[in-house]
């Protein structure tokens, strides 16, 4: 291993370790801040003016400087829903993360390959092969599993993970569709819909959340106003750095080398959730956890195999050779490399000048090419160098120079062209 190479997995590693811990920091400050602070929909406003004020200045130091183009019908249509998404998804993650474990919220999580593929088939009317869905069944064990043996188990968050996932799934199919549509770069769409969503939801929050907090005179008098406006201000800058080493991998590493450290990085919030909060965890439990991410490593191996597979058959496409070149019209005669065939066929008949029999234009070293219209000249090969008449006082060539044309026995050539 090169120098250079070292330092690009070093810095990939580096990368991915920050990756996991902003990640893991987000959800495990949002567990607590929310065990004193119940107001899910602030948190999310939090994290979404946090990331339109402060992401804004470090996008020309990632080169993220790329906007694309729309029009007033496309941002109602597209930019519009995705922001309400980005809203919508955000907020049922908090409120699955208050209501049951993150460990728990996170092994729910897994199920996103299952709406995926579900939304996939219905929306853009994609199939997948035989062992994507294969891959789903120890998805879906793992979460029946883990949901059964949970020990803080809540139907409201169940409910809320389940319908984040199916948010981010939603988000991730037209999220790529508008990347593609629109030509922006991903993190000036990032900021773009999170501004669109605060613009959006403010009134919302003012109406909904802002009032309980002002009334909430327990939380106003208990001396931690803040430690949790700093903890709330910290959840804000690690989820948006989060989305920032998220999308940073994605461009250093292959599809599936990405898949494979995003679910690494649900083992290390589930992992470190469990060593920091304490989370009760029974045997079954952790079993369920496991399989349920195994399933989503899989799952992330079949699609890899069904993309490579799909790019193969559109740079390599499906040819029948045929080696008996029946494209050629030649269907009674077979290719031979035998002089005995060809001869057999009227060669010394029609090369001495007389009528060839029937068959003799059949045969590939016989046929009219001159007039053919399939692009192939055959050039005789002689075994001498022609002259010039002996009028001008050339010597002619003795006959044992010259191609004996009627012995039998004198081996024929022949080199094929193709006009392309």
């Amino acid at each position: 291993m090169d120098g250079s190479t070292y330092v690009e997995y070093m810095k990939i590693a580096l990368v991915c370790v920050m990756w996991y811990l902003c990640s893991a920091s987000d959800n495990i400050i949002g567990k607590v801040v929310l065990s004193d602070f119940p107001y899910p929909m602030t948190m999310t406003m939090i994290q979404l003016l946090t990331t339109s004020v402060f992401l804004a200045p470090f996008l020309p130091c990632v080169g993220a400087t790329k906007k694309g183009q729309y029009d007033r019908r496309y941002f109602f249509v597209m930019i519009l829903p995705l922001a309400f998404g980005k809203f919508i998804s955000s907020v049922s993650s908090y409120i699955s993360i208050w209501r049951v474990s993150v460990s728990y919220a996170h092994t729910v999580k897994a199920t996103l390959p299952l709406f995926t593929v579900i939304l996939a088939k219905l929306i853009l009317g994609e199939n997948q092969i035989l062992t994507v869905y294969f891959s789903l069944i120890p998805i879906i064990t793992g979460v029946g599993v883990a949901t059964m043996t949970e020990a803080s188990f809540d139907s409201v968050g169940l409910a809320s993970a389940l319908t984040a996932t199916l948010c981010f799934s939603l988000l991730t199919i037209f999220t790529k569709k508008c990347l593609k549509e629109t030509g922006y770069n991903h993190l000036q769409l990032l900021v773009l819909i999170s501004r669109i969503a605060t613009a959006c939801f403010l009134p919302f929050w003012a109406l909904a959340d802002l009032p309980r907090i002002i009334h909430n005179t327990e939380f106003l008098n208990s001396g931690k106003v803040i430690q949790t406006m700093v903890l709330l201000f910290c959840d804000g800058l690690f989820n948006m750095m989060h989305n920032v080493f998220a999308f940073t991998v994605l461009a250093l590493v292959a599809p599936l080398s990405y898949a494979v450290a995003n679910a690494t990085k649900r083992i290390v919030i589930i992992s470190g959730s469990i060593l920091i909060l304490q989370n009760s965890v029974t045997p079954m439990n952790a079993i369920g956890m496991l399989i349920a991410v195994f399933g989503v490593l899989c799952y992330n191996k079949a699609k890899y195999d069904q993309h490579q597979l799909a790019k193969r058959q559109q740079i390599l496409p499906l040819v029948h050779s045929d080696s008996e070149l029946h494209h050629h019209g030649i269907s009674h005669m077979p290719h031979s490399k035998s002089d005995a065939n060809f001869l057999k066929n009227g060669g010394i008949a029609h090369l001495n000048g007389t009528s060839p029999p029937p068959l003799a234009n059949g045969h590939i070293l016989l046929r009219d090419w001159q007039g053919s219209d399939e692009g192939i000249t055959l050039i005789p090969v002689a075994s001498h160098t022609p002259t010039e008449p002996t009028a001008r006082g050339l010597t002619p060539v003795s006959s044992s120079q010259q191609v004996q044309y009627g012995n039998p026995s004198s081996r024929l050539h022949s080199r094929s062209v193709h006009h392309v």
